[in-house]
């Protein structure tokens, strides 16, 4: 990996950077969509990479389950397998033992699974979670952590963070052994829950080992907690993690978390918000969410956003045909899917355009105003901007 830092506001901890990997380069700050099942739902491989997105996620847990290790494997990785072109990263299974933590069991080796779809046993260690990583070929590979729910509390949280580490450390030893160091890049995941000494002592042992990890993930959040905790915890990890690797927080998509995240100092986020809002007839613009399945559409023959350079938009596929189909055939459904990833690389992009001019301040109370109009701006994201110097 090649990390260049273009460009810093002068207020914020915002940042405009290039990551080069071995599929290509990525500017950041960016959003990354989800594939969970090497597909990001009603996309083709074609259709994303015209969008113009060139970083994508792909979900390990789900992979290893099907196609599998040895299809991945005989296909050349992922990207051959999935016909994508452009950049990968790949978490590592750990956000599963939440999200399907009636079907595992954590240990010190690892983390034990039964198949949602078999009930067949696996065990994922950090050293198989690497081998698989390996397998899929992504660009970005992720430790393998301990996760608990944000809402936790207790020993478990400190015993997941411990564990985390010393997780990576055996994740460590597996890639550099594996000689795909230098076209697979090694991130860690810092955890620690809502608990801010936690945070500070997993901050500490990750950074200490700088030298063997690519970048930095923040972990464990994004789960229920509040948001007025959760840029804090953002806040506290961007202000200690190393300026020269890129920062990548976990799970958040909407656009005031996002713009939030970015001044507060984050690089990259993913979350399948986007894409799944978009199956509910949800169409994301710069005044806000628009209920495409509410009636008031019907008849209203304007595209989603005029200024839009989607193909939906674009093409001029009105709302109210939209609103005619949204609710039952899946064509409606894609279209939205495309604008809603456009509107995500759109903001994104204009943020950064911001940060390169000067005026990334003033691009954020011109967003937050014109997003959340007459009902006000959430006191989070007010609370959290001051601290870096926007009022």
């Amino acid at each position: 990996m090649q990390f260049e830092i273009i460009a810093r506001c002068p207020t914020t901890r915002a940042r405009v950077s290039r990551m080069k990997l071995t599929h290509g380069s990525t500017i950041l700050p960016t959003f990354m969509p989800v594939a969970t099942q090497a597909c990001i739902k009603g996309l083709t491989p074609q259709q994303t990479e015209e969008l113009g997105i060139t970083l994508i996620l792909n979900n390990t847990y789900h992979l290893n389950l099907r196609p599998g290790k040895r299809v991945l494997d005989a296909s050349g990785g992922a990207h051959v397998f999935q016909g994508w072109k452009r950049n990968m990263l790949t978490d590592s299974g750990g956000f599963q033992m939440v999200s399907l933590s009636s079907f595992s069991e954590v240990t010190e080796e690892g983390v034990r699974f039964s198949s949602p779809f078999t009930g067949e046993p696996t065990m994922l260690t950090p050293e198989e979670s690497m081998r698989i990583q390996h397998s899929i070929g992504a660009d970005i590979i992720m430790q393998l952590d301990d996760v608990v729910s944000s809402l936790t509390t207790g020993p478990r949280v400190e015993e997941a963070m411990g564990r985390s580490i010393r997780w990576l450390d055996r994740c460590i030893a597996v890639h550099k052994a594996s000689g795909k160091a230098d076209q697979q890049n090694l991130f860690a995941i810092v955890q620690g829950g809502l608990d801010h000494n936690l945070r500070s002592k997993c901050l500490d042992d990750m950074i200490s080992r700088k030298d063997d990890v690519a970048g930095y993930a923040i972990g464990g959040l994004s789960g229920g907690e509040e948001k007025d905790i959760f840029w804090r915890i953002i806040s506290q990890c961007t202000a200690k993690l190393p300026t020269d690797r890129p920062r990548y927080s976990m799970g958040i998509g909407f656009a005031e978390d996002l713009m939030v995240c970015m001044a507060l100092g984050i690089d990259m986020a993913d979350c399948v918000f986007p894409t799944r809002t978009a199956r509910f007839g949800v169409a994301l613009t710069f005044d806000g969410p628009l209920n495409l399945r509410l009636s008031k559409h019907a008849t209203t023959m304007d595209p989603i956003d005029k200024d839009c350079p989607c193909p939906t938009c674009k093409e001029g596929v009105s709302r109210a045909i939209l609103h005619h189909l949204i609710s039952h055939e899946t064509a409606a459904a894609h279209a939205v899917t495309q604008h809603n990833l456009v509107f995500q690389a759109r903001l994104m992009g204009d943020a950064r355009e911001a940060v390169l001019k000067g005026t990334f301040p003033q691009f954020l109370k011109h967003f937050f105003g014109r997003y959340f109009g007459d009902s006000g701006y959430p006191r989070w994201c007010v609370d959290a901007l001051r601290t870096v110097g926007v009022d």
